[in-house]
């Protein structure tokens, strides 16, 4: 019997966009990252090309959650472009983002499957990004892999990993929101909702995703040993926060 163990990904960056859908020139965000978006991360780390759906079959079978630590903000902007051969200018669009987000995503399954990805995030084929090309993270995204435990344990013992300036600005929050894929040991009374974005395959002309049941939980904030983070070190907004309280 193989063994089982959960690889965790710090998503932190100015801008995020995880988008389930998009129509015409609207191409909106959810407030979460996506399975479908974090799998793609780590098919990218890996190397595993767009069009290689048995490559990343493995990959979309993993469970998969996500911890919100810091929400962000929604923004929107207005996309210009221009045909790059006749000049042609192209149709306006809009495009939301989360600013300022920190996210705790975890994937489970297989050892050796989660061991190889975890060396690929650290040494990548191609570069991580956060949903979109336009937005790379702001640090190094692996959190660590964890073995023989799961992806909900890990969840409930990752330190916060919110920004310095924002705990700082507010309160520590007595939970954490979890979104999670369902397991056997949920009830069958447990709310949950229904998402299309099990990936099913990349392939530019015919991207396909199914759907999968999500589970919304709360776990108590873990908070890091001498009440920071690993992220305090690397601050750009404490100079604005010195700034700020010199001019009051």
């Amino acid at each position: 019997m193989s063994r089982t163990s959960v690889l965790a990904l710090r998503l932190a960056g100015p801008l995020q966009s995880w988008g389930a859908s998009s129509r015409f020139t609207r191409r909106t965000t959810e407030s979460a990252p996506t399975k479908s978006g974090v799998v793609g991360l780590l098919a990218s780390a890996a190397g595993i090309e767009r069009g290689d759906d048995t490559g990343l079959a493995p990959l979309a079978a993993l469970r998969f959650a996500v911890r919100i630590d810091q929400p962000g903000t929604h923004i929107r902007d207005f996309h210009t472009a221009h045909h790059g051969v006749t000049g042609a200018s192209m149709p306006l669009s809009e495009r939301f983002y989360l600013a300022d987000a920190v996210f705790v995503a975890a994937v489970e399954g297989d050892d050796a499957l989660l061991s190889g990805l975890y060396d690929a995030l650290r040494a990548p084929v191609y570069l991580p990004y956060l949903g979109r090309r336009s937005c790379p993270p702001a640090e190094p995204v692996d959190l660590g892999r964890y073995e023989d435990t799961r992806l909900e344990d890990v969840l409930a013992s990752v330190p916060w990993q919110a920004s310095a300036w924002y705990r700082r600005r507010h309160r520590t929050p007595p939970t954490l929101t979890v979104l999670r894929e369902t397991n056997t040991d949920d009830e069958p009374a447990e709310p949950a909702d229904i998402l299309r974005d099990q990936p099913v395959s990349f392939d530019a002309a015919h991207r396909r995703h199914a759907l999968r049941t999500v589970v919304t939980t709360a776990v108590p904030t873990p908070i890091p040993a001498g009440g920071g983070s690993p992220q305090d070190s690397h601050d750009p907004f404490a100079a604005l926060d010195v700034l700020e309280n010199e001019s009051a």
